[in-house]
């Protein structure tokens, strides 16, 4: 079951603001996963988080992974990241 969608509020925790700053990955790319996901699934490990994926053109087609707290409001951005294996799940 895939939750509702994404209303444009995103709570950053500070895990999430550093690997971001870490790997050179702007608000603007994590929110344009948000906004167009081509792949939304549940983290195997946290019910309460979803993982969105899309490749992003920018960055060679690389498939940004968003993980996201979606059952408190505004949502939390738990963490990002470029994901190696994300190919293949889209």
């Amino acid at each position: 079951m895939v939750d509702a969608p994404w209303t444009g509020d995103l709570d950053y925790s500070r895990h999430a603001l550093h690997v971001m700053e870490q790997r050179k990955i702007s608000r603007r790319l994590v929110e344009s996963v948000l906004m167009r996901p081509e792949l939304r699934d549940h983290d195997p490990h946290d019910p309460e988080v979803e993982r969105f994926f899309a490749r992003i053109p920018e960055c060679g087609n690389r498939v940004l992974r968003v993980a996201v707290n979606t059952r408190v409001a505004p949502w939390r951005l738990v963490s990002v990241f470029f994901d190696r294996g994300g190919r293949r799940k889209l």
